[in-house]
């Protein structure tokens, strides 16, 4: 994957196209030919190598193809090469791993891709399965997992429970979807958020997480979209820090399963 990143980013192209999903995330194809002076198919071409190389993901709305930056191969060359090598060499990762993760979405979503190594059975479990979800996540969520049921979060001593906060879909091994959890004084209490901040998140209307499964070759792509954020969201802000390690946690968890086996 390494490589495949290396040539996708060797193009002048479709670095352009990278900074200009960083200037404004979640761009149609049509809306990116627009600030180009390429032919559409061109454009087209380009993106289907940055997506190949997992830099940018793609999420349907409606009719509308959206495209997204993703930040996951940036962080596995960071975590892999970045220490092996002086400052000054490093710099262009490092500033290029930062706008990948940067808070620029214009939609407001947020949206990450990886690959695992593992089935849809065993990710779908990981993701579902109290004895997992405790493993990588600290938390685990009761309920029954059918659309429009109660969906209850115990994180340790802190229960969450409220109106609204529901399964949202359920379609094994292929999406699950869920509101995100109310944001109440014990949750507050327990990560030790200030008084301005707990006002803040606890006014926001609920979001909504939800993790597409697709098998390719013997991997499965994990799309995690977290989405209903206000404009100037700080529930957006802190879940946007949190997804990426918690995205690794479970990576790993599940690859060393599947590895044991």
């Amino acid at each position: 994957m390494d490589d495949e990143v290396f040539r996708a980013l060797a193009d002048p192209s479709r670095r352009q196209l990278l900074d200009m999903l960083n200037a404004r995330n979640g761009q149609t194809l049509r809306e990116l030919c627009a600030g180009l002076d390429m032919a559409r198919q061109s454009v087209s071409k380009h993106l289907a190598v940055l997506e190949g190389a997992n830099l940018v993901t793609t999420v349907w709305r409606g009719r509308e193809k959206l495209h997204h930056l993703n930040a996951e191969p940036i962080n596995a060359i960071a975590d892999r090469w970045i220490n092996q090598y002086d400052r000054p060499r490093v710099q262009l990762f490092a500033d290029l791993k930062t706008a990948l993760e940067a808070e620029t979405m214009s939609d407001n979503d947020f949206v990450y891709t990886t690959f695992i190594k593992t089935t849809p059975e065993r990710l779908w479990q990981a993701l579902t399965d109290p004895k997992f979800t405790e493993q990588y996540w600290q938390l685990h969520l009761e309920t029954d997992w059918n659309p429009g049921s109660d969906i209850v979060w115990h994180m340790g001593e802190v229960t969450v429970a409220g109106p609204g906060q529901v399964v949202v879909e359920h379609s094994p091994y292929t999406r699950l979807s869920y509101t995100w959890h109310h944001m109440t004084p014990e949750f507050a209490k327990k990560y030790d958020f200030d008084d301005d901040l707990y006002r803040r998140i606890s006014r926001e209307p609920l979001s909504t997480a939800s993790f597409d499964l697709e098998q390719v070759d013997d991997q499965v792509k994990l799309t995690v979209i977290h989405s209903g954020f206000e404009p100037g969201s700080a529930i957006r802000e802190m879940v946007s820090e949190g997804w990426i390690p918690l995205i690794s946690d479970l990576k790993s968890l599940v690859e060393s399963d599947f590895a044991a086996e």
